[in-house]
């Protein structure tokens, strides 16, 4: 007899929500001290002594911020987790637990979320936080995320968008623009497999860009990196929606103005090459692009002897007083408005 290739998929409403609350979270187990109780109460029970809690929340809705031909059921669960985590390190924090709360569609089996939870997982055990608690429930619509992200720092070094001063240097983690060419390159593809199927693509001239699109990494390492250098950010922010967008969060949330280098924004060579096979520019999409999940913060003039030459950190411009704007200095040293072109939910598809 042939053997049956399809294996066998378990429907959800024979598990019932309890059932797969537990049958989803029964491989998750406390990692921090702050975690008195995580799943399996009505609410988690927490505890921070002498430290400010930090707890941040996203969502991620299939059809606008994921489309599952392309982004595996396991990269999406790690994703959702790094999100959160990075809003957590974004305020100069720690991130220590997350709740996970999915609404879905009959047309999931178990065994598809169970690969969700799985790069839960993998996010969890890398980052060591803890997952606490969350919600099941239907929905007629595909699937539906939501993550709240939970963390702490002593409250003298929370870093929030508004302490800016002019002549504060503009620093930035890693490099730019990777994420977004990564999905026009998934994007692509798409396109080429839906008039040919047979067709498989490539990836792997790309595979930096894709892992950056369908993997990215939370900065925890700075947040302790910084401290081992005794350097604390006067603002901060993660960047989502694009380098301009954030900029201009810091410079209006800090009443500055700033003037940031063209030649100084780091870009990866893949980057640059994708750009032109694209015909795109490559400043354009690191200013615009998003989902890079680097860190954006200042720090004062002083404090620069203490980060430079540092490979994860590129001091990109500095700040100035309100009325002088925001600017972009070109390499032809042309003084442009910088405007914010990233990411808009709520914009048009």
């Amino acid at each position: 007899m042939l053997e049956d290739k399809e294996p066998e998929k378990t429907s959800l409403e024979k598990l019932g929500e309890f059932g797969l609350i537990d049958q989803l979270t029964r491989a998750f187990s406390p990692k921090q001290p702050s975690t008195l109780y995580g799943v399996g109460d009505d609410a988690a029970v927490l505890k921070f002594k002498d430290q400010a809690v930090l707890v941040s929340t996203d969502q991620l809705i299939e059809g606008i911020h994921f489309d599952l031909s392309y982004m595996p059921l396991k990269h999406l669960g790690y994703k959702s987790v790094v999100v959160n985590l990075s809003d957590i390190c974004a305020m100069n924090g720690t991130p220590t637990q997350v709740t996970v709360s999915i609404a879905v569609s009959n047309r999931f089996p178990l065994e598809a979320l169970e690969e969700l939870y799985a790069g839960i997982k993998l996010a969890c055990d890398i980052y060591q936080v803890d997952l606490v608690g969350g919600d099941t429930t239907s929905s007629d619509r595909g699937l539906y995320i939501s993550v709240t992200a939970v963390g702490h720092a002593a409250e003298k070094e929370v870093a929030y968008r508004n302490g800016a001063k002019p002549n504060d240097l503009l620093v930035v983690t890693g490099d730019l623009g990777g994420a977004y060419m990564g999905l026009k390159v998934l994007q692509r593809e798409k396109e080429v497999f839906k008039v040919n199927p047979n067709n498989q693509p490539d990836l792997e001239p790309y595979s930096y860009i894709v892992e950056r699109q369908l993997k990215p990494e939370a900065r925890k390492d700075i947040v302790s990196l910084l401290k081992e250098l005794k350097v604390k950010p006067t603002s901060m922010i993660d960047i989502s929606d694009g380098l301009s967008s954030e900029i201009l969060h810091l410079c209006e949330k800090s009443k500055v103005g700033c003037q940031v280098y063209e030649e100084k924004i780091p870009l990866d060579p893949t980057v640059i090459s994708v750009c032109e096979e694209f015909v795109l520019d490559s400043t354009m999409i690191a200013l615009s692009g998003g989902e890079d999940y680097e860190l954006l913060f200042t720090i004062r003039q002083e404090d620069y002897p203490k980060i430079k030459g540092n490979p994860n950190l590129t001091v990109v411009g500095h700040m100035t007083e309100a009325d002088r704007g925001a600017h972009l200095i070109t390499r032809n040293e042309e003084s442009i408005p910088l405007k914010a072109q990233g990411w808009n939910s709520f914009g048009e598809g």
